[in-house]
C-alpha cells in the first residue's frame, strides 16, 4: 500500500472514531448536570471495587456504602474540573459503559456489573501497560479519579491503619 493510501485510510478512520465516539457521548453521557450519570456511576462503581480490592471493608455492606462515598466524592472531585476535562471524562465513561468501548479500551468482554473482579482488574491492567497511549491515559484518569476520591476521605484512613496527617 502506498504512503498516500495510508494516509487516506488513516484520516478515514479517525473520522469514524470521532464521530461514532461523539455520538456514544451524546447518546448516554458519563457526566450529566454535575453529577455521574447512570453510565458513568456503573463504571465508577466497579473500576473502584477492582482498583481498591483490599483497601475496602470487607463486609458487604460497608463496601457498598465505601463506593457510594466514593461516588459522591468522584462527583465533588470533576465538578471542580474544567469544562472540557470534564467533557472528555464524559466521554470516556460513556464509550466504556458501552459494550464496544469496553472491548476495545478495557478488552472486557462481560458488562461491568457482571464481570469478575479478576476480569475487571486484569482489563485495568492491560489499559495500563497498553502500548497505545490512549488506552494508558484511560487508566491513568480512572486510577487518579478513584484514588483521589477514596483516600481523600478521612473515614477511609482508619481502614488503612493510617492515623492520619500530624499536627503541626
Amino acid at each position: 500500500m502506498r504512503r498516500r493510501s495510508w494516509l487516506k485510510l488513516g484520516i478515514g478512520a479517525a473520522a469514524v472514531l470521532a464521530i461514532g465516539g461523539g455520538a456514544v457521548a451524546l447518546l448516554g453521557p458519563g457526566w450529566q448536570r454535575g453529577r455521574l450519570a447512570p453510565a458513568g456511576r456503573t463504571v465508577f462503581t466497579h473500576v473502584g471495587r477492582a482498583l481498591l480490592e483490599g483497601s475496602l471493608p470487607a463486609n458487604p455492606a460497608e463496601q457498598a456504602a465505601a463506593l457510594d462515598g466514593l461516588l459522591d466524592r468522584v462527583d465533588a472531585l470533576v465538578a471542580a474540573l474544567p469544562p472540557h476535562a470534564q467533557q472528555e471524562l464524559s466521554q470516556l465513561l460513556s464509550l466504556l459503559a458501552t459494550s464496544a468501548g469496553r472491548r476495545a479500551l478495557a478488552g472486557l468482554a462481560q458488562d461491568w456489573p457482571v464481570a469478575p473482579l479478576a476480569g475487571i482488574q486484569q482489563g485495568l491492567q492491560s489499559m495500563r501497560i497498553s502500548s497505545l497511549s490512549l488506552r494508558r491515559q484511560a487508566y491513568q484518569a480512572l486510577h487518579d479519579i478513584t484514588g483521589a476520591a477514596y483516600f481523600s476521605d478521612r473515614g477511609t484512613w482508619p481502614q488503612l491503619g493510617y492515623p492520619g496527617p500530624m499536627d503541626i
